[in-house]
């Protein structure tokens, strides 16, 4: 496993549930110290009671001032040297029933949200000429799936973006990533469970398989399994790779 110094100071946004909190306790298993972002207060107090983050910060990745404010907070206590962007939300519609405004959530949270985090830490991380961004964003921003338009554009945004500051970064000392994980066992896939179950009238068994049978390998991605390969991308050794999207998927894409 791969192993961080405690001077290491990582900012995980959306960091206090799912697949953040997952990530958040490996990075603070490896050694570093883990500051969790993110809009609940009471959530961000239980990761850092659990041992998952030393510390809080309350901001909203879509405010721009709020993660602004909260990210100087956090780097006047210790300088940020990784920076995981985790935060997001799924909405699901027909692409006919999909308006501005829901296109405009989705890219504020999903989008903007790394955005703000991103150009809040990285002068920091160049000045210092050393530093690990990754994005989380999903297998729904290397292809396509029915009635997630909105969020499959937003996540391919996410890369977009990725492989851009990657090129700008190169020679800086920075490397810049993506994670692309599959459907995987957290409380926002459960939403997507509920509606199938309100919809189709199926068990809470027949909507994990319906979810499942993307997976070649017929599962769920487990949390676990997105934070190891978060943790791989901020340790020394990968050094060399930077501008990925490595998919998290059993082999979907």
């Amino acid at each position: 496993m791969s192993q961080l110094s405690r001077s290491s100071h990582a900012l995980v946004t959306g960091g206090g549930r799912g697949i953040g909190l997952a990530i958040s306790a490996a990075l603070s298993k490896a050694g570093a110290t883990v500051t969790v972002l993110g809009r609940n207060r009471a959530t961000l107090d239980e990761a850092v009671a659990s041992g998952a983050a030393q510390f809080a910060a309350v901001a909203d990745v879509a405010d721009q001032a709020s993660v602004k404010s909260a990210v100087a907070e956090a780097a006047a206590r210790q300088p940020i040297d990784i920076l995981i962007t985790n935060a997001g939300a799924a909405e699901s519609a027909p692409f006919g029933r999909s308006d501005a405004a829901l296109f405009q959530r989705m890219m504020d949270v999903n989008f903007m949200g790394v955005v703000h985090a991103t150009q809040a830490v990285l002068p920091g991380m160049l000045e210092r000429r050393r530093g690990r961004i990754v994005a989380v964003a999903s297998t729904a921003g290397l292809k396509g799936y029915a009635y997630v338009s909105a969020y499959s554009a937003a996540k391919h945004a996410v890369i977009g973006l990725v492989r851009s500051l990657a090129q700008e970064t190169a020679k800086s000392g920075v490397t810049v990533n993506a994670v692309c994980p599959g459907f995987t066992e957290t409380d926002l896939l459960e939403g997507s469970i509920d509606n199938i179950i309100k919809k189709t009238g199926r068990s809470r068994e027949e909507a994990i398989a319906e979810l499942s049978k993307h997976n070649p390998q017929g599962r769920l991605v487990a949390p676990s399994e997105v934070a190891d390969t978060v943790l791989w991308l901020c340790g020394e050794g990968a050094g060399a790779i930077t501008g990925q999207a490595i998919a998290v998927a059993g082999g979907e894409v």
